[in-house]
């Protein structure tokens, strides 16, 4: 990308022109962006200042009712009439004749350091976002080379890298006609049983597709649409669910949430008797409850202290009939090993969740439990999941053992988000790459039902579709320090390498400590991280 220079308030391109867009500032002064500059979002009014957790991205598009308003307030400030009030009062005489010449000059510099203001925020975010975008390419075509894209034919796998990217910007732009070229050069080379970054790449292109077909044509506004519940498929959704325990059964990720959450809410309930676990989500909708069999079991075993006389387990989401049953085989797994349990269901998503939904019994230990759930509930704006977190706080819980996928997939950019998708997904498809044969079916359930998915959201919906925004350990930690909550620190890190030890998964899955955070990665790259909250 040519540098930018400012001059005058504005920056200016000092190089070759881009192929993006122009736009011309009062004075017919020609501003030349970076196509990536351009490409923060499909709409094509100006990104104002959002009240966001990431220092660097401060930045979101106006809503079209806020730049109405915008206008308008403009329009009642006009140079010409601050002018002219400044003339009239020349003549007003009197002894307040300095005083409003005073005023109407304030007024105009005032108007005048405004505007300047918004140009700077507006193109300095511009520019950002585009050198972020090529950092972040660059940095994926690093890895790509040396993990995927280099193993998978040298120059055919980085040119599938670079196909992406273009393909990605032209969307970004709304560029139909260019975006649908390279969508049909990339179906012919991203194929379902290929090699590991062929088959990411044909989740993108999917996802890609469907985004191109929701987005009006340059010099609209918006989307067309999104899809409505009418259209899902109920056989695809078994197909999720059955892709979702294959994850469970053979990857790690899932698996080392719960092994994690259960160690410390053994700790938390130790020398309890009456102990109460709030599961946010009830674990994915996994049947059979796994992650409670193993606690069942390990409370029944456990010595020393005051003998368990109730476990209680509440579950908070819609698919009551489903937790229904596997809380009656948790009561009747729990009978087998001479433990009192009592299960119940609240009927709510997290975004509903009211204060009085879950019941608190005096003496009880509280715990609540997330596995891959409250990003689900992060927004645009932090309303909904600081009303969560504050109905949590209020709960009073010993602990909230949080689980998350760990990357940034809730950027205000589209590209940015992306660029962050593909290099994360990557590392997962290479490590299922590693640890199944190529053309084990399993595998594409897997990828094609459960990660592409994912993919699909990430790259494809906008607004309130848009649920997989996935973040970062240091986001989620300003996220819960401003609910009031407290990190508590995770020690059982040689614990966890024993375990890892144990599930037998392919070398090249690692655990590492992140400031107090426990954090399972594949190959140096971060994939889900576990921490612990205290009141």
């Amino acid at each position: 990308m040519a540098p930018l220079f400012l001059s005058n308030g504005y920056y200016y391109s000092n190089g070759e022109r881009s192929s993006a867009s122009t736009e011309v500032i009062n004075n017919g002064t020609t501003l030349d962006l970076c196509l990536s500059a351009m490409a923060c979002y499909p709409y094509p009014y100006l990104p104002v200042l959002q009240e966001e957790d990431n220092a660097s991205t401060l930045f979101r598009p106006s809503s079209p009712y806020e730049i109405k308003e915008h206008k308008r307030l403009k329009r009642t400030i006009s140079v010409n009439e601050s002018i002219g009030s400044n003339n009239r009062s020349l003549y007003s005489g009197g002894s307040n004749n300095n005083l409003s010449r005073s005023c109407s000059t304030n007024s105009l510099n005032g108007f005048r350091r405004l505007q300047f203001r918004d140009h700077i925020w507006t193109y300095t975010q511009r520019y950002l976002a585009a050198e972020a975008e090529e950092e972040a390419a660059a940095s994926f075509m690093n890895a790509a080379e040396e993990n995927g894209a280099g193993k998978d034919g040298n120059a055919d796998g980085m040119r599938l890298v670079q196909l992406l990217i273009a393909c990605a910007e032209a969307v970004a732009c709304r560029d139909k006609s260019h975006a649908s070229v390279l969508l049909s050069e990339l179906r012919t080379n991203a194929l379902v049983f290929g090699s590991s970054f062929q088959r990411v790449a044909s989740c993108f292109v999917q996802g890609l597709t469907d985004r191109l077909n929701l987005v009006q044509p340059l010099g609209a506004v918006g989307f067309v649409g999104a899809p409505t519940l009418d259209m899902v498929d109920m056989i695809a959704l078994e197909k999720k669910e059955e892709a979702l325990r294959l994850v469970y059964d053979i990857c790690p990720h899932i698996q080392f949430g719960h092994f994690v959450a259960n160690s410390l809410i053994l700790e938390a309930f130790e020398g309890e008797s009456f102990v109460h676990v709030v599961d946010l989500g009830m674990s994915l909708g996994l049947p059979h409850g796994d992650q409670w069999c193993h606690l069942i079991h390990s409370l029944s075993n456990r010595s020393g202290g005051q003998p368990l006389r109730r476990l209680r387990i509440t579950a908070v989401g819609l698919c009551v009939d489903q937790f229904k049953i596997t809380g009656d085989e948790l009561e009747s797994y729990a009978q087998k090993l001479g433990i009192n349990l009592e299960f119940s269901v609240v009927q709510s998503n997290l975004e509903n969740l009211k204060p009085g939904d879950i019941k608190r019994l005096e003496g009880e230990i509280l715990v609540v439990n997330s596995i891959l759930q409250l990003h689900c509930v992060v927004k645009e704006s932090r309303g909904a999941l600081n009303s969560v977190l504050q109905i949590i706080h209020k709960l009073s819980p010993k602990i909230l053992v949080l689980v998350e996928q760990d990357s940034s997939h809730n950027g205000p950019f589209f590209l940015g988000r992306f660029m962050e998708a593909l290099h994360y997904y990557s590392a997962i498809f290479d490590a299922l790459d590693a640890m199944l044969p190529k053309y084990d079916t399993r595998r594409a359930k897997m990828e094609q039902f459960y990660f592409a998915e994912e993919i699909k959201n990430i790259v494809s919906c906008e607004g309130p579709a848009r649920v997989e925004r996935h973040e970062r350990v240091d986001q989620w930690r300003r996220r819960m320090s401003r609910a009031g909550f407290q990190p508590a620190p995770i020690k059982i890190m040689a614990q966890a390498k024993q375990w890892l030890g144990k599930v037998k998964v392919c070398e090249g899955y690692t655990i590492v400590e992140e400031k107090g955070c426990l954090v399972l990665g594949w190959k140096s790259k971060p994939i889900v991280a576990a921490s612990c909250w205290k009141c």
